[in-house]
């Protein structure tokens, strides 16, 4: 069975959404295989609840079933051998009496898909039905760009009517230990993050395996796995033109992360590449990363793009350029190759991304001598860049950390080389504002070197974390 993980803070939304004594509609939305459902299912244990699954088929056959589930839970026969051709009488009938109960319409955007004034025919009975009862509405869906039209933009016809809503993201790594119950390394785990990312669905299909290349193996490379085609079914649900949004991922999967390089790369305009990377970063599929200090990222000309979802960063990365031999039945060249590069193409890459989040629970722990209020990277001129930067406006501090996924303890030559990019660093003008004494922070997978711990014992501004 598969074990729910972490969701704490969204659960709590929803319970604090249950026991309201008004009528509550929440939405909930995020991309395919992150546990939305799970999400739900796991608050609805031990409450009247209805769950109705909506399809891509015709709006009269998603009414037919609804119909069905309505009969089924209230016990009306009569209803369930009846011909009703309005949803307002089914929500009428399910929503009957005083016991708050909870209507779950997952995949919603289907029936907005099916019928486009279906989010006007909702509005309706919301509007003069549902929002005087005792219930709570969940609208849920996969689709982004659907749900954001249906549900939550200005335009919408639901616009204003949501009490809560819920863009579910994926499980953070500090959770992800729990769902592996055989004991594991710290390293396997952010192996296997490094391919799976928080993606539950993911990690469920990796976990039964041990050593990362015989996951990969069994999981990506199989030409019967789901994986193998995963992107493709993401993206074609979402946008048109997929083979154009195919060429910038590998694109900047292959290294190229500013806008200029991304188009040479593709050989194109690199103004005709505004709208695809907009889409791809409201599909929360891309990001652009700008350096820490930069106070308006928007306008900033140092923006870097990344893919944050880390298997579609592998897949990219290594499966999609060598998808000629998977089809010829050449797995195991292609595993070669990932072996070759994947911890510095891959694993390096995505344990940079777990320091940072640690960064910022080292503040909340108290264990830097201030709490930041951002944490990111920082790069400048001269090839200057450091992995992790913590800074406090108010106290006027920063932190600097190296992170190092090596096989072999970090030494004092990782420190002074952190020293030394901090002292570049604090040179420039962007960090005028955290002019006080700098804390330097490394991380290690492997542990430190006896001499390296005994200089960082003896320092007050020397952290480090195994």
């Amino acid at each position: 069975m598969r074990k729910f993980v972490d969701r704490i803070d969204e659960m709590a939304t929803l319970e604090e959404q249950f026991v309201s004594s008004e009528a509550a509609m929440v939405v909930i939305y995020g991309r395919r295989r992150v546990g939305k459902t799970a999400l739900i299912t796991e608050f609805l244990k031990g409450k009247r609840s209805l769950y109705f699954l909506a399809t891509e088929e015709s709006e009269e056959q998603n009414r037919v079933a609804f119909q069905r589930q309505v009969a089924g839970l209230t016990g009306d026969q009569v209803l369930s051998d009846a011909s009703v051709g309005s949803w307002d009488i089914l929500f009428d009938r399910l929503t009957e009496g005083d016991k708050r109960l909870v209507i779950a319409l997952d995949e919603f955007q289907y029936l907005g898909k099916a019928n486009p004034a279906f989010p006007s025919i909702f509005q309706r009975i919301w509007d003069t039905l549902l929002s005087k009862r005792n219930v709570m509405v969940i609208l849920c869906g996969s689709l982004i760009s659907l749900m954001e039209s249906q549900t939550l933009s200005y335009d919408s016809p639901l616009y204003g009517r949501r009490t809560a809503q819920i863009r579910l993201g994926q499980v953070p790594f500090s959770f992800y230990a729990q769902f592996h119950p055989a004991v594991r390394t710290e390293r396997n785990l952010i192996e296997l993050y490094s391919v799976t990312g928080g993606v539950p669905k993911y990690i469920e299909s990796l976990k039964s395996s041990h050593d990362v290349y015989e996951a990969i193996s069994k999981n990506v490379l199989n030409r019967n796995s789901y994986l193998l085609d995963e992107p493709n079914f993401l993206l074609s649900k979402e946008v048109n033109e997929v083979g154009s949004y195919f060429s910038i991922l590998k694109a900047i999967a292959a290294g190229n992360r500013k806008g200029g390089d991304i188009a040479a790369a593709m050989n194109v305009r690199q103004t005709g590449l505004t709208k695809y990377l907009k889409v791809l970063e409201r599909l929360d599929i891309l990001e652009r990363e700008v350096p820490i200090t930069e106070l308006n990222p928007e306008k900033s000309k140092k923006g870097l793009y990344r893919i944050k979802d880390n298997y579609l960063r592998f897949w990219f990365r290594f499966v999609f350029p060598n998808l000629g031999l998977l089809e010829t039945g050449h797995a195991s060249e292609v595993l070669k190759l990932i072996k070759r590069n994947f911890v510095d193409g891959q694993v390096a890459y995505v344990y940079e991304g777990i320091c940072r989040d640690r960064m910022w629970s080292l503040g909340a722990e108290g264990k830097l001598p201030f709490v930041p209020e951002r944490v990111g990277r920082w790069w400048g001129a001269k090839d200057v860049e450091v992995d992790v930067v913590a800074l406090s406006t108010q106290q006027r501090r920063a932190a600097f950390g190296e992170c190092k996924f090596w096989s072999r303890p970090v030494g004092v030559n990782v420190l002074e080389r952190l020293e030394g990019q901090a002292a570049a660093a604090l040179r420039d003008k962007a960090f005028a504002p955290y002019a006080g004494k700098p804390t330097y922070v490394l991380f290690s997978v492997s542990g430190f070197t006896d001499s390296l711990k005994h200089q960082a014992q003896n320092r007050e501004d020397v952290l480090l974390v195994g």
